[in-house]
Protein backbone atom coordinates (compact mmCIF):
# COMPACT_ATOMS: atom_id res chain seq x y z
CA UNK A 1 0.00 0.00 0.00
CA UNK A 2 2.86 2.32 0.63
CA UNK A 3 4.15 1.82 -2.48
CA UNK A 4 1.07 2.56 -4.18
CA UNK A 5 0.94 5.62 -2.12
CA UNK A 6 4.33 7.21 -3.30
CA UNK A 7 4.29 6.48 -6.89
CA UNK A 8 0.65 8.10 -6.79
CA UNK A 9 2.19 11.31 -4.65
CA UNK A 10 5.25 11.14 -7.39
CA UNK A 11 2.93 11.16 -10.34
CA UNK A 12 1.09 13.96 -8.65
CA UNK A 13 4.08 16.08 -8.24
CA UNK A 14 5.20 16.08 -11.84
CA UNK A 15 1.79 16.82 -13.05
CA UNK A 16 1.16 19.51 -10.52
CA UNK A 17 4.30 21.33 -10.70
CA UNK A 18 3.65 23.38 -14.21
CA UNK A 19 0.60 24.28 -12.93
CA UNK A 20 1.01 25.64 -9.70
CA UNK A 21 3.96 27.44 -10.82
CA UNK A 22 2.40 31.02 -11.11
CA UNK A 23 0.52 30.85 -7.48
CA UNK A 24 2.47 31.55 -4.39
CA UNK A 25 4.94 29.46 -2.87
CA UNK A 26 6.13 29.16 0.27
CA UNK A 27 9.61 30.43 1.57
CA UNK A 28 12.07 27.77 1.56
CA UNK A 29 12.98 29.00 5.42
CA UNK A 30 9.88 27.37 6.27
CA UNK A 31 9.64 24.27 4.38
CA UNK A 32 10.26 21.72 7.52
CA UNK A 33 7.70 23.61 9.74
CA UNK A 34 5.07 23.04 6.90
CA UNK A 35 6.03 19.38 6.63
CA UNK A 36 5.34 19.69 10.81
CA UNK A 37 2.16 21.43 10.85
CA UNK A 38 1.23 18.28 8.46
CA UNK A 39 1.77 15.34 10.68
CA UNK A 40 0.42 17.89 14.09
CA UNK A 41 -3.21 18.35 12.02
CA UNK A 42 -2.93 14.70 10.87
CA UNK A 43 -2.38 13.53 14.47
CA UNK A 44 -4.75 15.77 15.76
CA UNK A 45 -7.55 14.28 13.71
CA UNK A 46 -6.68 10.31 14.31
CA UNK A 47 -5.28 10.81 17.53
CA UNK A 48 -6.66 13.62 19.24
CA UNK A 49 -5.34 15.13 22.49
CA UNK A 50 -6.22 18.23 24.51
CA UNK A 51 -2.39 19.42 23.92
CA UNK A 52 -3.34 19.68 20.10
CA UNK A 53 -3.95 23.59 19.80
CA UNK A 54 -1.07 24.33 21.81
CA UNK A 55 1.31 22.21 19.61
CA UNK A 56 -0.43 23.69 16.35
CA UNK A 57 -0.19 27.25 17.22
CA UNK A 58 3.81 26.72 18.39
CA UNK A 59 4.33 26.16 14.89
CA UNK A 60 2.65 28.52 13.27
CA UNK A 61 4.41 30.54 15.45
CA UNK A 62 7.76 29.52 14.11
CA UNK A 63 6.14 29.70 10.82
CA UNK A 64 5.38 33.28 11.43
CA UNK A 65 9.00 34.14 12.57
CA UNK A 66 9.98 33.41 9.06
CA UNK A 67 7.40 35.01 7.03
CA UNK A 68 3.48 36.80 7.69
CA UNK A 69 2.43 35.72 4.28
CA UNK A 70 3.48 32.07 4.76
CA UNK A 71 1.41 32.44 8.54
CA UNK A 72 -1.00 33.55 7.00
CA UNK A 73 -1.99 30.48 4.43
CA UNK A 74 -0.22 28.15 7.35
CA UNK A 75 -3.45 29.60 9.81
CA UNK A 76 -5.80 29.13 6.36
CA UNK A 77 -4.74 25.72 6.17
CA UNK A 78 -4.92 25.08 9.85
CA UNK A 79 -7.95 26.05 11.53
CA UNK A 80 -10.14 24.72 8.04
CA UNK A 81 -8.15 21.44 8.95
CA UNK A 82 -8.99 21.44 12.47
CA UNK A 83 -12.31 22.29 11.99
CA UNK A 84 -13.38 20.11 8.93
CA UNK A 85 -11.38 17.10 10.42
CA UNK A 86 -10.38 17.61 14.35
CA UNK A 87 -13.84 18.86 14.97
CA UNK A 88 -16.31 15.58 15.58
CA UNK A 89 -19.24 17.94 15.61
CA UNK A 90 -18.65 19.66 11.83
CA UNK A 91 -22.06 19.23 10.12
CA UNK A 92 -21.93 17.05 6.98
CA UNK A 93 -25.09 18.07 4.70
CA UNK A 94 -26.29 14.61 2.69
CA UNK A 95 -28.06 14.62 -0.56
CA UNK A 96 -31.25 12.68 0.31
CA UNK A 97 -32.32 12.06 -3.20
CA UNK A 98 -35.13 14.46 -3.11
CA UNK A 99 -35.65 17.32 -5.89
CA UNK A 100 -34.08 20.10 -4.01
CA UNK A 101 -31.46 20.23 -0.94
CA UNK A 102 -33.76 21.30 1.52
CA UNK A 103 -30.81 20.72 4.36
CA UNK A 104 -28.94 23.48 2.79
CA UNK A 105 -31.72 25.77 2.63
CA UNK A 106 -31.75 27.21 6.35
CA UNK A 107 -28.00 28.07 5.78
CA UNK A 108 -26.51 31.20 4.84
CA UNK A 109 -25.97 30.95 1.10
CA UNK A 110 -26.87 33.50 -0.73
CA UNK A 111 -29.35 32.70 -3.82
CA UNK A 112 -26.79 34.75 -6.27
CA UNK A 113 -24.48 34.46 -8.64
CA UNK A 114 -21.81 35.70 -6.53
CA UNK A 115 -21.94 31.81 -4.92
CA UNK A 116 -21.20 28.80 -6.69
CA UNK A 117 -21.61 24.83 -6.08
CA UNK A 118 -18.44 23.93 -7.28
CA UNK A 119 -19.09 20.16 -8.59
CA UNK A 120 -15.92 17.38 -8.57
CA UNK A 121 -15.48 15.13 -11.36
CA UNK A 122 -14.43 11.66 -11.17
CA UNK A 123 -12.72 9.23 -13.17
CA UNK A 124 -14.63 8.18 -16.28
CA UNK A 125 -15.36 4.32 -17.27
CA UNK A 126 -15.28 3.52 -20.71
CA UNK A 127 -15.20 7.20 -21.63
CA UNK A 128 -19.28 7.64 -19.75
CA UNK A 129 -19.90 8.79 -16.08
CA UNK A 130 -20.08 6.35 -13.04
CA UNK A 131 -23.17 6.00 -11.00
CA UNK A 132 -21.24 7.84 -8.30
CA UNK A 133 -20.31 10.68 -10.90
CA UNK A 134 -23.96 11.13 -11.11
CA UNK A 135 -25.08 10.76 -8.21
CA UNK A 136 -22.95 13.99 -7.47
CA UNK A 137 -24.46 15.52 -9.91
CA UNK A 138 -27.82 14.73 -8.58
CA UNK A 139 -26.65 16.61 -5.95
CA UNK A 140 -25.83 19.47 -7.59
CA UNK A 141 -29.02 19.47 -8.94
CA UNK A 142 -30.60 19.63 -6.20
CA UNK A 143 -28.57 22.07 -4.97
CA UNK A 144 -28.79 24.40 -8.38
CA UNK A 145 -33.16 24.18 -7.99
CA UNK A 146 -33.07 25.43 -3.63
CA UNK A 147 -30.83 28.36 -5.10
CA UNK A 148 -31.84 29.44 -8.75
CA UNK A 149 -29.81 32.56 -8.65
CA UNK A 150 -26.05 30.47 -7.65
CA UNK A 151 -24.25 29.04 -10.47
CA UNK A 152 -22.65 25.96 -11.08
CA UNK A 153 -18.67 25.06 -11.77
CA UNK A 154 -18.13 21.76 -13.04
CA UNK A 155 -14.84 20.56 -13.15
CA UNK A 156 -13.11 17.48 -14.39
CA UNK A 157 -10.89 16.53 -17.46
CA UNK A 158 -10.59 13.44 -19.76
CA UNK A 159 -10.03 10.67 -17.64
CA UNK A 160 -9.69 7.05 -17.63
CA UNK A 161 -7.95 4.63 -19.45
CA UNK A 162 -10.22 3.58 -22.51
CA UNK A 163 -11.91 6.76 -23.49
CA UNK A 164 -11.00 7.08 -26.95
CA UNK A 165 -13.44 9.39 -27.83
CA UNK A 166 -12.17 12.25 -25.22
CA UNK A 167 -14.76 12.23 -22.92
CA UNK A 168 -14.50 15.09 -20.33
CA UNK A 169 -15.57 14.53 -17.08
CA UNK A 170 -16.87 18.30 -16.64
CA UNK A 171 -18.55 18.17 -20.38
CA UNK A 172 -20.71 14.95 -19.87
CA UNK A 173 -21.47 16.54 -16.10
CA UNK A 174 -22.73 19.58 -17.90
CA UNK A 175 -24.79 17.19 -20.05
CA UNK A 176 -26.61 15.39 -17.99
CA UNK A 177 -27.02 18.55 -15.48
CA UNK A 178 -29.22 20.01 -18.36
CA UNK A 179 -30.56 16.89 -20.19
CA UNK A 180 -31.31 14.86 -17.25
CA UNK A 181 -31.57 17.38 -14.70
CA UNK A 182 -33.49 20.43 -16.35
CA UNK A 183 -30.76 23.16 -15.12
CA UNK A 184 -30.28 26.05 -17.50
CA UNK A 185 -27.00 25.49 -19.13
CA UNK A 186 -26.29 29.15 -18.92
CA UNK A 187 -25.66 28.75 -15.38
CA UNK A 188 -23.06 25.91 -15.98
CA UNK A 189 -19.02 27.15 -16.49
CA UNK A 190 -16.76 24.04 -16.58
CA UNK A 191 -13.03 23.04 -16.24
CA UNK A 192 -12.08 20.53 -18.64
CA UNK A 193 -8.51 20.14 -18.34
CA UNK A 194 -8.37 18.56 -14.27
CA UNK A 195 -6.70 15.63 -13.73
CA UNK A 196 -6.93 15.90 -9.93
CA UNK A 197 -8.63 17.26 -6.74
CA UNK A 198 -5.96 19.83 -6.56
CA UNK A 199 -6.30 20.72 -10.63
CA UNK A 200 -10.06 20.74 -9.96
CA UNK A 201 -9.45 23.77 -7.37
CA UNK A 202 -6.75 25.53 -9.36
CA UNK A 203 -9.00 25.56 -12.73
CA UNK A 204 -11.94 26.35 -10.61
CA UNK A 205 -10.48 29.37 -8.92
CA UNK A 206 -9.74 30.56 -12.49
CA UNK A 207 -13.93 30.46 -13.12
CA UNK A 208 -14.67 31.73 -9.73
CA UNK A 209 -12.18 34.77 -9.51
CA UNK A 210 -13.58 35.78 -13.24
CA UNK A 211 -17.46 35.62 -12.74
CA UNK A 212 -16.87 37.68 -8.87
CA UNK A 213 -17.77 34.49 -6.70
CA UNK A 214 -17.22 35.97 -2.72
CA UNK A 215 -18.70 31.88 -1.83
CA UNK A 216 -18.78 29.14 -3.17
CA UNK A 217 -19.99 25.18 -1.78
CA UNK A 218 -18.01 22.24 -2.58
CA UNK A 219 -20.17 19.49 -3.91
CA UNK A 220 -18.69 15.78 -3.80
CA UNK A 221 -19.17 12.60 -2.52
CA UNK A 222 -19.13 12.49 1.26
CA UNK A 223 -16.13 10.26 1.96
CA UNK A 224 -14.44 13.31 -0.14
CA UNK A 225 -15.80 15.84 0.67
CA UNK A 226 -13.62 17.14 3.29
CA UNK A 227 -10.47 16.16 1.42
CA UNK A 228 -11.80 18.53 -1.26
CA UNK A 229 -12.22 21.09 1.05
CA UNK A 230 -8.79 20.88 2.39
CA UNK A 231 -7.32 20.72 -1.15
CA UNK A 232 -9.60 23.95 -2.05
CA UNK A 233 -9.25 26.36 1.30
CA UNK A 234 -5.42 25.73 0.00
CA UNK A 235 -6.04 27.05 -3.25
CA UNK A 236 -8.12 29.87 -1.63
CA UNK A 237 -5.16 30.87 0.21
CA UNK A 238 -2.98 31.00 -2.29
CA UNK A 239 -4.89 32.91 -4.26
CA UNK A 240 -5.52 35.73 -1.51
CA UNK A 241 -1.98 36.08 -1.32
CA UNK A 242 -1.14 35.78 -5.36
CA UNK A 243 -4.11 37.96 -6.75
CA UNK A 244 -5.74 39.78 -3.17
CA UNK A 245 -8.51 37.50 -4.62
CA UNK A 246 -11.08 35.85 -1.52
CA UNK A 247 -13.50 33.43 -1.86
CA UNK A 248 -14.93 31.66 1.16
CA UNK A 249 -15.95 28.16 1.59
CA UNK A 250 -19.48 28.40 2.65
CA UNK A 251 -21.04 24.96 3.07
CA UNK A 252 -21.01 21.48 1.83
CA UNK A 253 -23.17 18.94 0.10
CA UNK A 254 -22.28 15.88 -0.84
CA UNK A 255 -24.42 12.67 -2.28
CA UNK A 256 -24.30 9.27 0.19
CA UNK A 257 -21.27 7.81 -0.55
CA UNK A 258 -19.69 7.46 2.41
CA UNK A 259 -16.91 5.21 1.61
CA UNK A 260 -13.43 4.20 -0.93
CA UNK A 261 -12.03 1.02 -1.77
CA UNK A 262 -9.31 3.13 -3.98
CA UNK A 263 -8.99 5.71 -1.04
CA UNK A 264 -9.51 4.21 2.11
CA UNK A 265 -8.49 7.53 4.25
CA UNK A 266 -9.36 10.01 2.95
CA UNK A 267 -7.05 12.50 5.65
CA UNK A 268 -3.93 11.23 4.60
CA UNK A 269 -4.94 11.80 0.93
CA UNK A 270 -5.45 14.66 1.76
CA UNK A 271 -2.49 15.67 3.75
CA UNK A 272 -0.46 14.00 0.55
CA UNK A 273 -2.16 16.08 -2.20
CA UNK A 274 -1.23 19.01 0.06
CA UNK A 275 1.93 18.82 0.54
CA UNK A 276 2.43 18.18 -3.16
CA UNK A 277 0.90 21.77 -3.37
CA UNK A 278 3.28 23.30 -1.00
CA UNK A 279 5.55 21.69 -3.20
CA UNK A 280 7.61 20.49 -0.06
CA UNK A 281 11.16 19.04 -0.75
CA UNK A 282 11.51 15.35 -0.87
CA UNK A 283 13.35 14.74 2.38
CA UNK A 284 10.20 16.37 3.98
CA UNK A 285 7.78 14.12 2.15
CA UNK A 286 10.07 10.96 3.30
CA UNK A 287 9.91 12.18 7.22
CA UNK A 288 6.24 12.84 6.90
CA UNK A 289 5.74 9.29 5.35
CA UNK A 290 7.80 8.00 7.78
CA UNK A 291 5.78 9.76 10.61
CA UNK A 292 2.76 8.61 9.25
Amino acid sequence: MKRKITALVVALALLLSTALAEVYRISDENEMNFGRLGIDLLRAYESPSPDDRQTVDSVLEAIGAMSAADRAVAEAIAEHWMRVYADPGYPMYIHDGGERATALEGTEIPDSPTHAFVVLGFKLKNGEMTDELKQRCDAAAAAARSFPGAILVCSGGATGSNNPKKHTEAGLMKAYLTEKCGIDAARIYIDEEARSTVQNAENTFEILRERGVETYTVVTSAYHQRWGQVIYNTMGAFYRQTYGYDAQILENYSCNITTSDEYPNDARWALYQLTVMLDLPDSVVEAMKKAL
